[in-house]
């Protein structure tokens, strides 16, 4: 070959090459971390405490806020309006004066009736002192016994129309006092209906000046079903029951209900039966007609084991759950649910108190699996379940 011939470049035969990879392949460092460490990596899951605590039994349902005393205001007298002592809304104290109807015709009537009593009182001392009169000359035989009898039936008849007189003057000043309408209640006012100058009528079924709701203290109502009657009932019995009220809304919330009434059948287009609590209401936080959420507590499970629902599973098979051991592998066991509470289980067998279980990764998980837990902001742990509900 010349001596400045260029040289041809030849590629190494591929039987030469490949147990070059293969060698590079078994390097350390070289290829899957995972496989150089023996298996695959850990599986990343959220995780959470077993706790044991006492967990209320709580019935769950919707109510609406009922005042618990509604009176519609009208008139026991036929009238007209003279003035309004109240503003639409205020709040009246029971014996406030809310309306004045105009007073001048039962003062008059008032007057005649106490000149017919003044008259009726003069004809009951005249005839008195005739028969005190008479009397002393029919002892003497100087009149007739009939004349005599009848003085004394003149007598006995004015003093009848006394207190006949005397009952007229008397409903006469119940008239008149009627004039005044005050709060039967103690409440608040709704929107006035009737106005100065207008006319009222007696009683009238149509027709009410205005409306007073009761709401301090205030009842809640709300149905719950058949099935929980017997508990409820129980709860009453022996003074447990406690019912709580709450509007996710205005973030309201009662605990200090008293369960007062049970109705006395269940509907049974609806299988639900109607209850009432009553709270104390302060505040009037809660109003009439507004709607919240209603817990009815009949009873405590005692030392109840708590994890949160997302850590059960449901198959075919039952209810399971993942625990982590203490090597950081997952353990499939089978848990028995007692029963919810909100966002948490209560579980009677799988699992013991101080144990972790996993509540978000199962998908990628298998018996035996490495985990890793999550980083977060706060623990996921059932001790922080403020969720079930007190």
């Amino acid at each position: 070959m010349p001596a400045n011939a260029p040289m041809k470049r030849t590629n190494p035969p591929l039987y030469l090459t490949l147990p070059v990879l293969l060698l590079a392949a078994c390097k350390p460092g070289g290829g899957n971390p995972a496989a150089a460490a023996g298996g695959p990596p850990p599986v990343p899951v959220q995780i959470a405490l077993v706790e044991q605590r006492d967990v209320p039994r709580l019935v769950e349902s919707v109510g609406v806020i009922q005042a618990l005393r509604t009176v519609a205001v009208k008139s026991q007298v036929d009238g007209m309006i003279a003035k309004i002592h109240f503003r639409e809304g205020d709040e009246v104290k029971a014996g406030e004066l809310m309306i004045t109807l105009d007073r001048r015709p039962f003062e008059n009537s008032l007057r005649i009736a106490r000149a017919d009593l003044a008259n009726a009182r003069a004809e009951a001392v005249r005839a008195a002192s005739d028969v005190e009169r008479y009397q002393q000359l029919t002892a003497q035989d100087a009149i007739s016994k009939e004349q005599f009898a009848q003085l004394s039936t003149k007598a006995e008849t004015t003093r009848a129309l006394v207190q006949a007189k005397e009952a007229a003057v008397a409903n006469a000043e119940l008239l008149l006092g009627y004039a005044e309408i005050r709060a039967p209640i103690t409440g608040h006012t709704g929107q006035l209906l009737l106005h100065e100058g207008a006319l009222v009528k007696a009683n009238d079924a149509a027709q009410s000046i205005v409306t007073l709701n009761q709401i301090a203290p205030v009842a809640a109502a709300f149905a719950v079903p058949e099935n929980t009657l017997g508990p409820i009932r129980a709860a009453m019995a022996n003074g447990s029951a406690a019912v709580t009220v709450s509007d996710k809304v205005s973030g309201v919330a009662r605990t200090d209900g008293k369960l007062t009434f049970v109705d006395n059948s269940v509907d049974a287009s609806t299988g639900t039966i109607t209850l009432k609590a009553v709270f104390a209401n302060a505040d009037d936080k809660l109003w009439p007609g507004q709607f919240v959420q209603v817990q009815t507590r009949i009873g405590v499970d005692v030392g109840a084991l708590v994890v949160p629902a997302a850590a059960v599973q449901t198959s075919q098979t039952g209810s399971s759950a993942y625990v982590v051991k203490a090597d950081q592998h997952v353990e499939l066991r089978a848990v028995k649910v007692l029963r919810a509470s909100g966002d948490f289980l209560l579980l009677s067998e799988g699992v013991k108190v101080g144990e972790t279980v996993v509540t978000d990764g199962q998908l990628r998980l298998v018996p035996g699996a490495l985990i890793q837990p999550k980083s977060l902001p706060t623990p996921v742990s059932a001790a922080k379940a403020n969720s079930v509900k007190p």
